[in-house]
C-alpha cells in the first residue's frame, strides 16, 4: 500500500496547507486526545428522553440554510436553545470549529470524520441522509479542452482530502483507472476551488451542482465547461464531537435535534419552487431557470433504519484514501454512535426510510 504523497507534494506540507500547522500535527501523531477514553465512556450511556432545561447548542448553518429551512417548514420550536448557528460547511473548517468548542453539531458528508479521526479527534455521527444522485461535477478552467474524466491525465485536480469533493474526486480517478501518480493533485479547500479554475491555477475542481450554474454563465463563453459522472457521494450525515455526546444533557438535544434536520429535509425536496425562490434567488443571487437546474438534480432524502449500507460505504472510502496515503486504515465502525440510528427514519414518512 503506498503511503507517500502524489508526485511533487511532500506529505506533510500537504496537511499542513489543508488542516493548519496545529492540526497536522495532532493528525500526524494519531494520537487521540487524552480525555477520549473518559468521554467515550460516558457516550455509551443510554440517551435521556428529554432535554434538560436551559440546555443549548452551536449548530452549523452554511449560508444560513438550516436556518431558512426550519423557518420555511415550520419547524422553529427547538426543544432547547441554538446559542449560535454558524456559518461554516467545509469539512476542515467544522473539525477546527470542533476543537475551539465553537461548535456542537453540524452538517456533513462522509469524509470529514474520517478525516478528524486520522488528526486524533474524537467525534461521532450521530444521523444519516442517503444520497442517491451525484451532487457534485468536475469544471474545467476556461479555455480546457477536457471532456471526459479519461483525459484527466497528466492534469493539475484540485483536491481536499477532508472533503466530499476529494473522495469524489478520487472515486473518480479510480473508476476511470488513472493511478493518483498519473495526475497532479494541487491540495486546496473547496472555498478555493473557483478561484484556482479562474486563475489557470487548476485545470479541473469538483464543484457542487449549486456552483456550476454560476460558473458556467460566467466562464462558459471562455471555453469552461462541466463533466459529469455517476460517481455518488453516498453520505450526507450529522456529527458532533464525542466530548459533547458524552454531556447527557447536549446529547438529549443532539437526538432532539435530529428529526428537525430530517423533517427540514423532506419539506425542502417537497416544496422545491419555494425553496428556489426563498434561497437559490433572494440569497445566492440565481436566476430562477438557474435554481430549478439545481432543484431538478436534488436527492430524495432517505433515512435509513439501520446503518448498515452506511458504514459498508464509508469504510470503502476509508480505504481508498488509504491506498492512496492520505490517512491511516481503521474500522471506521468506531465513528458511529448507534444509539441515534433510528431517530431520523422514525421522523419521516415511510416513502423516506431506506
Amino acid at each position: 500500500m503506498p503511503s507517500s504523497a502524489p508526485p511533487g507534494l511532500d506529505r506533510r506540507l500537504f496537511l499542513t496547507s489543508l488542516l493548519g500547522v496545529g492540526a497536522a500535527a495532532v493528525g500526524l501523531s494519531g494520537c487521540a486526545d487524552s480525555s477520549a477514553a473518559t468521554a467515550e465512556t460516558a457516550a455509551d450511556a443510554p440517551l435521556a428522553t428529554k432535554v434538560p432545561r436551559g440546555t443549548s447548542l452551536k449548530i452549523a448553518s452554511f449560508q444560513n440554510q438550516q436556518q431558512l429551512q426550519l423557518k420555511l417548514a415550520g419547524l422553529g420550536d427547538l426543544p432547547f436553545k441554538v446559542s449560535s448557528w454558524a456559518n461554516i460547511g467545509a469539512g476542515p473548517d467544522v473539525i477546527n470549529a470542533f476543537r475551539s468548542g465553537s461548535l456542537d453539531v453540524a452538517n456533513n458528508a462522509g469524509i470529514p470524520p474520517i478525516q478528524a479521526h486520522y488528526q486524533g479527534y474524537d467525534a461521532k455521527i450521530v444521523a444519516i441522509n442517503i444520497t442517491r444522485k451525484p451532487n457534485y461535477l468536475f469544471a474545467t478552467k476556461p479555455g480546457s479542452d477536457i471532456t471526459s474524466v479519461k483525459e484527466f491525465k497528466g492534469k493539475k485536480l484540485a483536491f481536499s482530502q477532508g472533503q466530499a469533493q476529494g473522495v469524489v474526486l478520487l472515486r473518480a480517478l479510480k473508476q476511470a483507472g488513472i493511478a493518483y501518480d498519473d495526475v497532479e493533485l494541487v491540495p486546496l479547500t473547496s472555498n478555493q476551488f473557483l478561484t484556482a479554475l479562474q486563475s489557470g491555477q487548476v485545470d479541473i475542481a469538483p464543484l457542487g451542482n449549486q456552483q456550476a450554474p454560476a460558473y458556467l454563465q460566467q466562464y462558459g463563453a471562455k471555453g469552461a465547461r462541466t463533466i459529469t459522472t455517476d460517481v455518488v457521494d453516498l453520505l450526507n450525515l450529522l456529527w458532533a464531537p464525542t466530548s459533547v455526546l458524552a454531556d447527557s444533557a447536549k446529547a438529549a438535544a443532539v437526538a432532539a435535534y435530529i428529526p428537525y434536520w430530517a423533517k427540514g429535509a423532506v419539506w425542502q425536496y417537497e416544496h422545491p419552487d419555494i425553496w428556489n425562490e426563498e434561497f437559490y434567488v433572494k440569497t445566492q443571487n440565481l436566476t430562477a431557470a438557474q435554481a430549478k437546474s439545481i432543484s431538478d438534480l436534488a436527492n430524495k432524502p432517505l433515512f435509513p433504519p439501520r446503518w448498515d449500507e452506511a458504514i459498508k460505504w464509508e469504510q470503502e472510502t476509508a480505504e481508498l484514501l488509504a491506498e492512496g496515503g492520505f490517512v491511516k486504515k481503521f474500522d471506521v465502525g468506531t465513528l458511529f454512535d448507534r444509539r441515534f440510528e433510528a431517530i431520523a427514519a422514525k421522523a419521516v414518512p415511510a416513502e423516506y426510510r431506506r
